[in-house]
């Protein structure tokens, strides 16, 4: 009996033994567990995204009228109508100043007077010249009467025709006090009121009003010179789209165009002068107005983007941290042909669908264990000084 007790006071404290060797090893694996989740870093993530992106060119820009006209008058005389108000749209043919026409009208009549004068005189001279033409045959008038009067017709002719001369320049001044638009535009400010005396004698003859077309307008840009071999070779390839945005470059205001390439390149700043057509239907550009110009090149159809702050440089080029399945991250060498509107175009080394980290990079290592964290990941330097985080990463 003794023995059976001694047994199983001896499995108790078996039993016992392993209890406490489990708890402690459920202890310790915990802990271990708690110790890893801990040491793993805490990150922001993205996904890489393929959709089409445009590659463009940038350059500050100047709006340009595509035509320009400064209204001068060809005759002299008052102001008796003003056919225009400032800022209106007028049509080419269209009537926007009137000056007195009488002066040209009265130097028409009588350019009209002399010319009826002149053809009564060559008339008669024409009537002579075939009677002594008649009288020549029959030998009753001297041959050198019928040269004279043949002589006769022939200034009496070229004088009808400089009367007729003198006619269609009377005439013209009479349409020349009538001033149209020779252009369709818009007027800007006139420069002369009603009944002002305009002359024409002046060597600076004034400027009555201006016209300017903005339908379609120009915009006028330059880059470095060193895109010229691509973008001359884009063109070869067909029309070069051009978008023209706000001076905050944030909004697409028109679309256009390239024309040309200038035929030189300034050589005080080493950029080339390029001309962009936009049809401007809705006035969204202005003659003088400042635009940011967008050259597109080209599109990349399903190009591989990820946002700017992914990408890192480091001693031997462009990086980013991949995010492996099974929670560590592999430093990706990669090439960037493009970062527009804080997102970067991946030439190589990623593909859609691939994780990258965002924020955290600077506790990175290869092969580093890590967490995706709702806040943005501090530096250990900005912890201590009680900083913020920095907000140059964006996801």
């Amino acid at each position: 009996m003794r023995r059976v007790k001694v047994v199983f006071a001896f499995l108790l404290l078996v039993a016992s033994a392993v209890g406490v060797i489990r708890y402690e090893y459920a202890r310790t694996r915990e802990a271990g567990a708690k110790q890893q989740e801990a040491s793993a870093v805490p990150i922001k993530t993205a996904v890489a995204e393929a959709r089409d992106v445009s590659i463009i060119l940038r350059g500050l820009g100047r709006v340009e009228a595509f035509n320009s006209v400064a209204i001068k008058s060809r005759v002299e005389g008052h102001i008796t109508k003003i056919n225009f108000r400032e800022g209106q749209t007028v049509h080419a043919g269209d009537l926007l100043i009137q000056i007195d026409p009488r002066p040209s009208q009265a130097a028409l009549d009588q350019a009209r007077a002399v010319l009826a004068k002149d053809r009564a005189a060559l008339a008669n001279a024409q009537t002579d010249l075939q009677r002594y033409g008649k009288l020549l045959t029959r030998n009753i008038t001297p041959e050198q009467q019928y040269t004279t009067q043949k002589s006769t017709v022939a200034q009496a002719d070229a004088t009808l025709q400089n009367d007729q001369a003198q006619v269609e320049a009377a005439e013209l001044n009479v349409g020349y006090a009538s001033i149209t638009s020779p252009i369709d535009g818009v007027t800007g400010i006139r420069q002369v009121d009603l009944g002002n005396l305009v002359q024409v004698n002046s060597n600076n003859a004034a400027t009555l009003a201006t016209v300017t077309q903005i339908k379609p307008i120009y915009v006028v840009f330059t880059l470095p010179e060193v895109n010229i071999q691509r973008i001359l070779e884009a063109m070869r390839r067909g029309p070069l789209r051009v978008e023209a945005f706000d001076q905050a470059d944030q909004k697409e205001t028109a679309a256009g165009v390239l024309n040309l390439v200038d035929n030189a390149v300034d050589p005080t700043t080493g950029m080339v002068k390029l001309k962009a057509q936009f049809a401007n239907e809705d006035d969204a550009l202005w003659p003088g107005q400042f635009v940011n110009a967008h050259l597109v090149l080209e599109v990349i159809h399903n190009g591989v983007n990820v946002p700017a702050a992914a990408v890192q440089t480091g001693l031997n080029g462009n990086f980013t941290y991949v995010v492996k399945a099974d929670s560590t991250v592999d430093m990706r060498p990669i090439t960037v042909t493009q970062t527009e509107n804080n997102m970067a175009l991946i030439g190589s080394g990623l593909k859609a669908g691939e994780e990258v980290v965002t924020t955290g990079q600077f506790k990175l290592r290869p092969g580093a264990k890590v967490f995706v964290s709702d806040k943005p990941a501090q530096s250990t330097t900005a912890s201590a000084l009680g900083l913020p985080a920095s907000s140059s990463a964006r996801q």
